[in-house]
């Protein structure tokens, strides 16, 4: 009865379980590739998607400023016993770019980093072909009823790009300054500070850029050159309000390596620039530009 019972068992031959085994480890490693696939794929349309967002982002946010820039707000005959127009001090021309009130400045391939008070030494740049980044200074005017010392209200807002490195990873983020013009009715000069409630010092916005550039454009469409700054001849500075409209390039670099082997020095990754900063790069990373181009409305003659 004992050995019937015995030969009457099922069970798997060695052979039979080490071609399960080799079976089971194929499909294994075929889910884990088809995943490490996807996988990838999907960390790639995340980088793009993060990219692309920073950059609309950020463009949001100089459109809205540079829009604004040269505004001045009238009030006109009112009961407040305020005046009908804006009282505040205008310093420009030969001033210096940090007092200076001129609508749009722009500091091509800056130092890095920004003191309001323009002192400081610059930051040094990552490497000697380094070309990032402009910096832009953008001031308009605006009104508070309810503050009786000041009503009427100045605002400069200047976007510009500072050193990171976070874990040996050495690159730029975007920062931007937001100051008031103070001074009050009864003053008849005032002073930029940060102090305001609507003021912030080096807030970083984004992260990862690699270069950001402004051109700026007349009413025909073509690029003042050179682009005027404060201290310079009266010719240069009357073109300071001839600017129509600002070309932007924002190109902004992805997190994490993107490609899968570098590129070689005969075939490099390009990006592209509005004027001559046409940079090589031969490293796995992702670099995407926005470029814009934003109308100024409130810069002309009048002001």
């Amino acid at each position: 009865m004992k050995k019937n019972y015995l030969k009457n068992i099922l069970a798997f031959t060695l052979i039979e379980v080490l071609i399960g085994i080799v079976i089971s480890s194929i499909m294994m490693a075929a889910m884990y590739t088809t995943y490490s696939v996807v996988n990838n794929s999907y960390s790639q349309v995340t980088d793009r998607a993060k990219i692309s967002r920073s950059g609309r982002d950020i463009v949001e946010m100089l459109m809205r400023d540079i829009r604004m820039a040269g505004f001045k707000y009238r009030l006109g005959t009112n009961t407040l016993d305020f005046p009908s127009s804006s009282y505040l001090q205008f310093i420009g021309g030969d001033s210096t770019i940090a007092l200076s009130h001129d609508p749009i400045i722009i500091e091509k391939n800056a130092p890095l980093g920004f003191s309001i008070d323009g002192g400081g030494d610059p930051t040094p740049k990552h490497s000697d072909d380094d070309k990032c980044c402009d910096r832009i200074h953008i001031v308009y005017d605006d009104f508070n009823q309810n503050d009786v010392n000041q009503p009427y209200k100045r605002y400069k807002t200047t976007y510009y790009a500072a050193p990171v490195n976070e874990g040996g990873d050495t690159r730029y983020a975007v920062y931007k300054t937001v100051q008031s013009w103070r001074q009050n009715l009864d003053q008849e000069t005032g002073t930029w500070v940060s102090d305001c409630s609507e003021c912030y010092v080096g807030q970083k916005i984004r992260d990862h850029i690699v270069d950001m550039e402004f051109i700026p454009l007349d009413a025909s469409g073509k690029r003042i050159s050179p682009i005027p700054k404060p201290g310079e001849d009266s010719l240069a500075m009357a073109n300071l309000y001839k600017i129509r409209a600002v070309d932007v390039r924002i190109t902004f670099r992805s997190k994490q390596e993107f490609y899968r082997y570098k590129a070689n020095a005969a075939t490099p990754r390009l990006v592209k620039a509005l004027g001559n900063r046409t940079r090589a790069f031969l490293d796995k990373y992702l670099r995407d530009s926005v470029v814009v181009t934003i109308h100024t409305r409130n810069i002309g003659s009048g002001i």
